[in-house]
């Protein structure tokens, strides 16, 4: 199988080429932006500047680059015809419509997050929230990543609170969103979802989901000490997507849950 990698030059591109040949895959080539470094990358590989030619170089693309560029990538992706795996967080609703729109016309595997851990600790959160009822457990979620990290709450952190929300027959929408609390905000909302996130340092990602009633608290953390889990996961993803039927997938799709 041919894997082209958007953005290879970056340090989630370079995990990814790097899991790609461990998976046995050829690296069909990259996009690099202008003034990325050339010296990391494998030698001979090829080094596109049109995603459009990658995804007709490749038979599956990965992108982890930027949420700005998820439109026009899964958009190039549907004119080929070539499956993507997309993991750029902070997508706004516009944009997530795009890629389910070309999601018609090839298959996507789009997921806040590759590592399995994590999607396990998605499908735990639904059940619990469930089982947990919105009025006497209250739902706050709390994130941390490093420093550079440019969207906040995290991709994950928002598909913990569809997970709750899902688990409570209702949508992150309608149940409604608390964050950033400064100043006099009066009383926390019944059965909304609150979220706080952190930013400092080199932290690859921390998530806790709280669940807090006036008898008891129950907490679920997940931690990523590697990045390369999430550069395993979507390599693992782009093996399963090739030959689907056009559609949106998840990463609960690829590991069978």
């Amino acid at each position: 199988m041919r894997i082209g990698i958007a953005g290879i030059a970056g340090r989630m591109g370079r995990l990814l080429a790097e899991e790609t040949a461990a998976a046995g895959a050829t690296l069909a080539g990259g996009t690099i932006r202008p003034g990325a470094p050339l010296e990391t990358l494998p030698a001979g590989l090829p080094v596109m500047t049109d995603i459009v030619a990658l995804c007709a170089a490749s038979d599956v693309v990965i992108d982890f680059t930027h949420a700005h560029a998820a439109r026009a990538h899964a958009l190039a992706a549907a004119e080929t015809g070539t499956p993507l795996v997309l993991g750029s967080s902070g997508l706004t609703a516009a944009e997530e419509a795009a890629v389910a729109e070309a999601a018609q016309r090839t298959p996507i595997v789009y997921a806040a997050n590759f590592a399995p851990g994590v999607n396990l600790f998605l499908a735990v959160a639904e059940r619990m929230a469930a089982a947990l009822p919105a009025a006497q457990y209250d739902a706050e979620i709390v994130e941390m990543h490093h420093r550079q990290k440019v969207d906040a709450p995290s991709g994950t952190a928002v598909a913990l609170g569809r997970a709750v929300a899902a688990g409570r027959g209702t949508t992150l929408e309608e149940a409604g969103r608390e964050s950033g609390r400064d100043g006099h905000t009066g009383a926390r909302g019944t059965g909304t979802i609150g979220f706080a996130a952190l930013r400092g340092g080199q932290v690859v990602g921390e998530h806790t989901l709280l669940f807090a009633a006036a008898s008891e608290h129950i907490s679920l953390t997940h931690q990523s000490f590697d990045r390369r889990v999430y550069a395993t996961g979507a390599v693992r993803a782009a093996l399963w997507v090739s030959g689907r039927a056009p559609g949106l997938y998840g990463m609960r799709d690829v590991l069978g849950m």
